[in-house]
């Protein structure tokens, strides 16, 4: 069997497919998605189990047997949960094989094997009948097919096909009932996420503005959400301009359309301003009476702030408006949420859909690449000033006026940076089709066409043909990164203070072999010590350094600042110290790390060593 693995470039934000052979260890892909954290989430445990076994006593008091159907079962978690609540029987649904067959294992290891039947399939295959994989049509639907989003796995294909072809008349269903929010506010950091802002570059001939192609402002983006963990993000970073409105729900016990539709909710606005973003979450009822609630609340919208439970597997959504538009308090609008079968998108409008007969919008689609090529951070990156300016103050250093200059860098305004500070013959190396079109358009709207080279080729397969046979003074590369994690997002301390592992000198020949190094770190902080951080420091001269991570060193307990735009890579143990051992003295993690300069991989291996000499 074969499999492709997605793997993000997150300084562009392209993926780059690789498949995986027969003996590639499926275990890692599953380690690495959100298995384990929805396995550790309390909350949404003790909710699914209390209306899971509220749903079996409302079967078992109308004197019919509890049969279950677990659509997308896993580790077979909810099912067990099931049959220990009273289920009779339970049918859990697996189409990923791996998982499937850990299911199977999980399932028996726990003693649950009489009364769970694994089937791995996709849950519009199952089948129904005294030939079938159920013998007949179940009572009770248990799912937990949601995503950040609600409904971007697929839950309202696979809801619509059960409770047509696999469910009783008159079903329970846990979850019973999901409701979607959002509020509407202003926002220049996240819209920076999302629109390319002009950019400004002092030049010995005064200020340039590098400005957007017209194609970019028009674009409504890319239907994709924005997932994000809001509770980290600074109030001051945006200002509210609606309150908190339900936008739709959808009652799972009954039967569920895929098809598209659109919810309209009038409201005034708290405050004028420019609308630009839609914040959105959503909560999930367990069960009827809605006494059972599993919700995504950010901590301003919580009934109880205090009872915040931390998720990486569902966060809250950032959607961006088509176009900004501005709005005064007490001004009424309508708020208007649409969606198909995978995804939601928001509008905003002067009156309701039903009043005015408008149809509404179909899914916005990027249209002049740049949401395609550049992801969310990328392009907050791309509009930091501080950023540029520090570039443009590292170009002023090494620039003569005979100066010529290879950006290597798919999406990259450095090319653009080089000639505005007097290079004189400047050439980008654009390898994908998308780069080329998105440069092509932006040095178009700057009227530097016939000013920079343009070259749609890998970087390796260059020729002197492709450089005119010239020698390049100057050449800029940036970062990719593995095992990405936006850090900003994500509460933590520094056990030990930064240590420098391997040096790359870009003004050299990148080396054929591996780079290989070994050390230790000392923890001069208590703690847990779950994993290791890795990040790139570029000196663009010997007195401008930018940092992919920490921006400034870290305070007395540890508590770090994390570059907001750029991922850090993450590498996490498989054990950690014990929390509860005294620290009598330093402690400290022995690493190997080795690079392979060809295909940009790292691979890292680490031993803690505790206060008495005993390995981890």
């Amino acid at each position: 069997m074969k499999i492709f693995c997605g793997r993000a470039n997150p300084t562009t934000g392209s993926v780059e497919w690789l498949e995986e052979d027969e003996h590639y260890d499926y275990h890692q892909e599953i380690a690495r998605s959100s298995y384990a954290d929805m396995l550790h989430d309390k909350d949404r445990n003790i909710k699914y189990y209390q209306g899971i076994r509220a749903a079996v006593s409302r079967v078992k008091d109308r004197g019919q047997k509890a049969l279950v159907l677990d659509i997308g079962t896993g580790t077979g978690l909810l099912s067990m949960m099931a049959v220990t609540a009273g289920a009779d029987f339970c049918y859990a649904i697996e189409v990923f094989k791996p998982m499937a067959d850990a299911a199977v294992k999980i399932v028996e290891k726990n003693g649950f094997s009489d009364k769970i039947k694994v089937i791995n399939k996709h849950s519009t295959e199952v089948t129904v009948g005294p030939d079938g994989d159920m013998p007949c049509r179940a009572n009770i639907l248990i799912t937990e097919l949601f995503d950040t989003e609600l409904i971007g796995e697929g839950a309202l294909p696979s809801y619509e096909h059960a409770h047509r072809h696999l469910m009783q008349d008159d079903c329970e269903a846990v979850p019973h009932r999901a409701i979607v929010y959002a509020q509407l506010v202003e926002s220049r950091r996240m819209w920076s996420w999302n629109k390319l802002f002009p950019i400004r570059v002092q030049t010995s001939l005064g200020e340039q503005v590098i400005v957007p192609p017209s194609e970019l402002e028009r674009c409504p983006g890319a239907p994709s959400v924005y997932d994000i963990q809001l509770n980290q993000v600074s109030p001051t970073d945006f200002t509210v301009l609606s309150d908190v409105l339900p936008m739709f729900s959808v009652d799972f016990s009954k039967q569920v359309s895929s098809s598209a539709a659109c919810y309209s909710r009038q409201f005034e606005p708290l405050a004028s301003g420019q609308a630009q973003v839609v914040l959105s979450w959503w909560d999930i009822e367990m069960d009827p009476e809605g006494k059972i609630k599993c919700t995504m609340a950010p901590f301003w919208a919580h009934t109880d702030p205090q009872e915040l439970q931390w998720r990486d597997h569902w966060m809250q959504c950032v959607y961006f408006l088509p176009q900004e538009e501005p709005v005064v308090q007490g001004s009424a609008l309508c708020l208007v949420a649409h969606h198909d079968d995978y995804c939601v998108w928001y509008s905003l409008q002067r009156t309701s859909p039903k009043k005015n007969g408008r149809i509404h919008p179909a899914r916005p689609v990027c249209d002049c690449q740049a949401h395609l090529l550049w992801n969310r951070p990328r392009f907050g990156e791309i509009n930091d000033q501080h950023r540029t300016d520090q570039y443009a103050q590292a170009l002023r250093t090494v620039l003569k006026p005979d100066s010529i200059c290879l950006c290597v860098s798919d999406g990259s305004l450095l090319s653009m940076l080089a000639h505005y500070l007097g290079a004189e013959q400047v050439l980008t190396i654009e390898s994908s089709a998308a780069s080329h079109r998105l440069m092509k358009k932006i040095f178009k709207a700057n009227h530097l066409e016939d000013k920079i080279n343009v070259i749609e080729k890998r970087p390796e397969l260059l020729t002197s043909a492709d450089l005119e046979g010239k020698k390049h003074a100057l050449d800029f590369r940036e970062s990719k990164e593995a095992e990405p994690h936006p850090l900003w997002e994500y509460p933590c301390r520094s056990l030990s203070e930064p240590q420098q592992i391997l040096t790359f000198d870009f003004r050299q020949p990148v080396p054929p072999q591996s780079v290989r190094a070994e050390g230790s770190i000392e923890l001069r902080r208590p703690g847990r010590s779950h994993g290791a951080v890795l990040w790139m420091e570029y000196h663009l001269t010997p007195d401008s350094t930018i940092s992919t991570g920490l921006l400034k060193p870290a305070e007395d307990k540890g508590y770090c600042c994390w570059n907001p735009h750029c991922k850090q890579a993450v590498y996490f143990f498989s054990t950690m110290l014990d929390p509860r051992a005294p620290l009598g003295g330093p402690q400290t993690v022995s690493y190997t790390v080795e690079f392979q300069p060809l295909t940009g991989d790292v691979t890292m291996d680490f031993t803690l060593s505790d206060t008495l000499g005993d390995e981890h």
